[in-house]
């Protein structure tokens, strides 16, 4: 069984289809082509009011602005997706540098702090857990070993 989606869908296609018919029969339009004319014109009519009838059943799709954006700027609205993922990860690359950042930065402090405060580093170790410590300041050595090379 279709979905409420999938058949709006389906019904705009055969509207476009209609619409796409109806603008050919007119531009070369001949009096014995009347009958045709008004049958399709019908059938426009009737396609909009089985697309009235599907608009309850897609009351809950949200659609982006910006998708509307892309349309009336005759892009495709797809690369609205495609942008929206290469914002996200770029965005994501930035917060992971942060992260870093703030992870070398604690443990360059610790190193610090324990040549400032050994007594102090010992007890925080101790709390927070020794082998998480150890582990963030050997970190850190490895990347000021790396980089000073």
């Amino acid at each position: 069984m279709a979905t409420a989606l999938e058949n709006l869908e389906s019904q705009l296609e055969m509207f476009t289809e209609n619409v796409r018919q109806i603008r050919i029969i007119v531009s070369d339009f001949q009096p014995q082509g009347q009958n045709v004319l008004n049958q399709k014109i019908q059938s426009l009519v009737h396609g909009l009011q089985e697309i009235d009838k599907l608009k309850s059943q897609v009351q809950e799709v949200h659609v982006p602005l910006e998708v509307f954006e892309y349309i009336d700027q005759g892009r495709n609205p797809q690369l609205y997706t495609k942008d929206c993922i290469e914002k996200a990860l770029t965005k994501n690359e930035q917060v992971k540098g942060k992260i870093d950042a703030y992870r070398k930065f604690k443990a360059h402090l610790l190193v610090e702090l324990n040549a400032a405060f050994p007594n102090e580093i010992t007890k925080y170790r101790a709390i927070r857990g020794d082998e998480r410590s150890r582990k963030l300041v050997k970190k850190y050595f490895e990347f000021v070993k790396l980089h000073l090379q």
